[in-house]
């Protein structure tokens, strides 16, 4: 299984991003899809995630500026990121978890200028 993630760059705060994730080479349908980052320094977080069923979870920071979607038929997961803010700045990477199993992707880096 691997997972591309990408539409990560540099904008200006209030501005706005688009992360998409392709997974392939799976034959099964993901129990959940998210999205974690990581900043400098600080441990890696769960920013979103996404269950088969379209139920949504959110880290409280991200609530409301955040959009999480995911289209099962085509194993990909999306993050519509509005209103940044620089604390937003980290490297995001893209979680699959099929039972027991995680799968990650490759970081994109989000940056976040004031």
């Amino acid at each position: 299984v691997q997972l591309q993630a990408y539409g990560g760059g540099l904008v200006q705060a209030g501005g706005s991003l688009r992360l998409s994730c392709a997974a392939s080479g799976s034959s099964f349908s993901f129990d959940a899809m998210g999205w974690y980052r990581q900043a400098p320094g600080k441990q890696r977080k769960l920013v979103a995630n996404i269950a088969r069923t379209g139920n949504t979870n959110y880290e409280d920071s991200v609530k409301s500026r955040f959009t999480i979607s995911r289209d099962n038929a085509k194993n990909m997961v999306y993050l519509q990121m509005n209103s940044l803010k620089p604390e937003d700045t980290a490297v995001y990477y893209c979680n699959a978890r099929y039972i027991a199993f995680h799968y990650w992707g490759k970081g994109t880096q989000v940056t976040v200028s004031s």
